[in-house]
Order: structure tokens, then sequence, then C-alpha cells
């Protein structure tokens, strides 16, 4: 009996082994698989493309988390797959489900509510967005998917910056969801800032002091960053910041609190700055003349009626100016033919001529006004056959509207009284001064008063630093070095072009327009900041290729952001009403996707605005 037994024994282990060699022999694990965090499982009804789902054993959960860089290498040929790599991001997750039971299943709920301990073994669940298919150490959009129970690897810290693509000179924070991977900007290269930038978000998100953080590593790379500040904000950047919670951010970074040097402040002639000494300041007015006249009538306001009779003031100075031997001179005939009104205007024609013009006129359709003559010249030739004939021909005969000519004068005088137009020469404006390597100039516009003054002096800002930058990058080129790059920065950017005025400021936004895709050529970057996004016209967010997006409130908002801004993630989305201050969502062609990040602290001194 016992020799049967073992004669049974011996039969059935032959059959088995048989059977074994018949299926391929004993089973062994992938060697592909070693080491693996989880395994693809299968797609189901619902699931969608580019999103794989992940299964997690129990003992890997800690090992993988939200925004987590992934490698998933689908099934060796040998084992009946495919052998493709993937990359992928962690977009929800990870979630804990029970082994075998439905997390809803009735004993689960039974025994949680009524105080019991149950807790089943259990595994961990991932949702991977696919950033694309690895071919030679480039990454190529996916054709395919990785096949089920492909393994997946959570990559390390080097190999997860390489893939996010966070390289460059100008760091922006940490990214969240990471460990301690460095959020940078490659500013040397036309491929982020000279694309223009928007910073959004509500008041309190941190807007100032990542703007104030970019100022400070803009200078240290050699940028030339001109700030128009609309409160005064940023007037004692000079100064290392004061703030306790800075100090302490900055402590952890090993970074000392410190001044931004080589710092400029300028205010309008006749304003008030809320710089001190010994930061260098110095007052400016503006050149009627670099003030494209359509931008002048757009910003003016004037209505149709108006505007037609600006014109015509304005087509009279040209004759006016050239009648009485002012302009153009011998020599100077060619620049009038090369002369684009669009974008500046016409050499010697002051806010005061038009003045002056506008009151002979008047004087003519109106008997018994007394015009205010301002300039010299016309005081001395008032009574000029040729600067009278002039003024019968804007008249255009015996009879004009008397009450536009009125209000058009109503506006200049407006503007004349600003005081800020046509002054000392040494007060102008020093644009070659304001792009050279490592300046800071701050336009400190906190008592203006006036966004009429303020949209004046952007609009002079624009075209005049437009003009020498075009100068300087040619000069550049020749010689063959490096030009100098320069980022102008716009606080409060929808007070300029606000949805509500881009259609009665079309010529203005067309100016912009033409400075932002020439600026993208000649390293001139804008940088548009605003706490009320909802004002900006999709126009202006069209220019926009790269968006910092602090915390906005606004689901409308966020609904038109949606549209604007292309490849953020759902789960970033729904992030952004909750971001704590100093998180953003930051999205530029440099990287490989936007990511969740912490912003670095200020090392300066930013002013309280009320």
């Amino acid at each position: 009996m016992e020799n049967n037994g073992q004669t049974q024994k011996s039969d059935l282990h032959e059959i088995i082994e048989k059977e074994i060699l018949n299926n391929g022999g004993e089973w062994a694990s992938d060697p592909n698989c070693e080491g693996a965090t989880g395994m693809t499982m299968f797609d189901l009804p619902n699931s969608e493309d580019n999103l794989v789902s992940v299964l997690l054993p129990m003992s890997n959960i800690k090992n993988i988390g939200a925004h987590s860089i992934v490698e998933i290498r689908s099934r060796s040929k040998g084992n009946g797959g495919d052998g493709k790599i993937y990359r992928g991001i962690v977009v929800a997750g990870p979630f804990h489900d029970p082994d075998g039971i439905r997390a809803d299943a009735p004993i689960l709920i039974s025994t949680t509510i009524n105080g019991a301990i149950f807790l089943p073994n259990f595994h961990g669940r991932v949702l991977v967005e696919l950033l694309g298919e690895l071919n030679e150490d480039a990454i190529m959009p996916p054709r395919f998917r990785p096949l089920p129970n492909s393994p997946v690897f959570v990559l390390g810290k080097e190999e997860t910056a390489k893939v996010l693509n966070v390289q460059g000179n100008v760091s922006l924070g940490q990214a969240i969801g990471h460990d301690s991977i460095d959020v940078c900007i490659p500013a040397d290269k036309k491929i982020v800032l000279p694309r223009h930038t928007g910073i959004l978000g509500t008041t309190g998100g941190g807007k100032s002091t990542t703007v104030s953080g970019l100022i400070d590593q803009f200078q240290q790379q050699g940028i030339a960053t001109i700030l128009i500040d609309t409160e005064g904000e940023y007037t004692h950047m000079d100064k290392p910041t004061e703030a306790g919670n800075m100090k302490k951010l900055l402590s952890k970074k090993g970074i000392d609190p410190h001044g931004i040097q080589n710092i400029k402040v300028y205010h309008p002639l006749g304003r008030e700055t809320r710089a001190e000494a010994p930061t260098a300041i110095s007052e400016f007015n503006l050149k009627f003349s670099n003030l494209s006249p359509y931008a002048a009538a757009d910003i003016l306001g004037l209505t149709e009626a108006q505007f037609i009779r600006f014109f015509k003031a304005y087509d009279a100075a040209k004759v006016i100016l050239k009648d009485l031997g002012i302009y153009p001179k011998k020599g100077q005939e060619k620049e009038i033919f090369e002369m684009d009104e669009f974008e500046t205007g016409y050499p010697h024609i002051t806010l005061s001529l038009l003045i002056d013009i506008g009151g002979l006129v008047l004087e003519k359709i109106s008997p018994g006004t007394e015009p205010i003559i301002l300039n010299q010249f016309m005081k001395e030739n008032k009574a000029n056959d040729k600067v009278a004939n002039r003024i019968k021909i804007v008249i255009g005969g015996n009879t004009d509207n008397e009450s536009s000519w009125k209000a058009l004068l109503g506006k200049l005088w407006q503007l004349y009284r600003t005081q800020m137009f046509d002054k000392a020469t040494e007060k102008e404006i020093p644009f070659n001064d304001l792009i050279q390597a490592g300046t800071v100039s701050i336009f400190d516009l906190s008592d203006s008063d006036s966004t009429l003054i303020n949209n004046i002096v952007i609009a002079n800002l624009l075209r005049g630093i437009q003009q020498v930058q075009e100068v300087a990058y040619d000069k550049a080129v020749k010689e063959e070095k490096s030009p100098t790059p320069v980022v102008i920065i716009i606080e409060e950017a929808h007070e300029f072009l606000s949805k509500e005025r881009i259609n009665k400021m079309s010529n203005l936004f067309e100016q912009v327009a033409r400075i932002a895709r020439r600026g993208r050529k000649r390293w001139i970057g804008l940088m548009f900041v605003t706490q009320l996004p909802q004002h900006l016209p999709d126009e202006v967010l069209g220019l926009i290729n790269s968006f910092v997006l602090h915390k906005i409130n606004d689901a409308t908002v966020v609904s038109r952001l949606k549209r604007s801004i292309g490849g953020v993630e759902e789960s970033l989305w729904n992030k952004l009403p909750n971001l704590a201050q100093g998180q953003a969502i930051v999205s530029t062609p440099s990287l490989t996707r936007p990511l969740l990040v912490a912003m670095n602290p200020t090392p300066c001194k930013l002013l309280m605005v009320d």
C-alpha cells in the first residue's frame, strides 16, 4: 500500500511537471517589474484617453503622491507586450481601496457608523496622465496606451526635474508635491520673458512678493527692468525686508534679506513720490510729440466729432511748423516720409501748440472769444498770413461746430494742466539709461490720482523704450554681442487696457500689440500684473504666453482663464480658489507642463498699500 501511494505521488508530480513545461515552464517574475511602485490596471468603460489607472500595494502608497512623475514600462515583448516606455504625472490620488470588497460595502458602512473597527487589507490607486512616449531620450506624443499589468516607477528628483524641464537661471520657487525641486525659467532665452507674462490674482495672494523677487533676480542676471508702480509700493526695494515672515522664509533658504541695487525712482513733475533719500530720485515730464496722435485721441476719450477736429488741428500744426521754418529744416524732409503716426507723434508738435490753434479757430467761429496763446512763436505770428490762412482752412468755411471745438479744448486743457508735457528738456525720460544692463527703474505714479496721466505715461514709456531698444539691439547684433534683455512691468494693468475701454481705445491697443510683437524679437518683455483679471480683455490675454496665477476666487474669471491658458489640469484649476499666500500655478513655454509652485520670498522691502 505504501509503495502504491508513493507511485501515485510520483505520477502526480510528473503530470504537474509536464503541465508546467507545456505552459512555458515555472513561473518567474518579470525582471522589468523589480522595484516597481505599482502596476497599471485594465481600462473601464468610463476610462479616458491619455489617463491610466495605477494600482499600488499597501506598502508602496507612501512612495507616490500628487504630481509625482512616473515611468510606465509597458510589458516587455517576451511577455506579450510592446516594450514601450511612457512618462506620466499623477493627477489624482493616491486613493485607498479595500481589497476584494467595495469601499461602500454595507459591512464597512455598518461597522464605521457604529464605532467599530473593521479595517480590511487595502491597496492604493492613482490616476496618471500620460506626458508622452520615451523615444531615445526625447518625449514624443503617445500613440498607444501602456498595456495592463505594466510596472510603474516613481522617478527620482533629478529625473523628475529633467522631465519637468525646470532648469534656468531665474528661480520662481519650489514645486509643490515634489521633494526640493526648484522651478526656474531660462531668462537668457527668448522662450519665456520676451513672449510676455501675466501675474494675476486677488489682493493678498502674493503678487507683489513675486514681482519684487523676480526684479531682484533680473537685476542679478543683467536684465534692464522698468516697473510702472501705480501705488508706490515698490519704491523702497533698495532696502532689505523688515517683514518677520519673509525673514523666516529667507532663512530657510539660506538667503539674507537685502535691498535691490542700482534702483532709480522717477516721478511726474509736480507730483510727490513715496521714495526717500538716499534712493536715487528724479522728476520727469513728457514730450507730447512722442505720443501717437491716435493713441492720444484714444486716451483722451474723444468723440467722433472731437476726433475730427483734433486731427484738423494736428494737421494744421504740421503746416504751421513748416511755414514758420521750425520743422522740417533742410535735410530733415526724409524723416517725414519714414514716420508712422500710428506709433509716434510728429516732431515739435506740443500740446500747447494744439491748444493755441484750437483757440484761434474758436476765436474765428465765436466772435468775442479771446484765446490764450501759450507759445511765444505763435504770439509773434498770430497775425501772420500763413497762420491765418491755415486757420481758415481748418474751419473749412465761415461756420464750424463751436461746441465740439470747446469740448476738444476742454480736454486738451485738462491734459495741459497736469503740467507734465513739454517742460524743461533735462526733465525728459532718459530712455537710453532705462535699458542699461542691471538697472531697475521705478516710475512712481502713486500721486497722479489720474488714470489718464498713468495711461499717457505708460504709452510714452512703451514707445520710447521700443525706439531705443531697437537701436541698441541692432547695434549689439552688428557687434556680435548679446543684447540686453528689457522687461517692462505694468502694475494694475487693468486700468491701462481694460475690457470696458478696449473698443474705445483700439488705436492704443494696436500700438501696444505692435510693441509686443516686435518686442519678442528685440528682447522687450511685457509683464502685466493685476488683481482684477476679469477686467483684462481677451486681446491682452492673447498677448501673454506665461502665467503666474495666485489665488483667484471668482469662478467666472477662472472659467475665462481656462479658455486662454492651455495644458492646466483640472485638479490645479480646482486648487486655484484656495491657494495659500505665496502659492501660484505657473504656466510657461519652458516648462513641460504647468506646476503648482511655492513662490520665493522677497528679500527686499515692500510698502503696505491701503
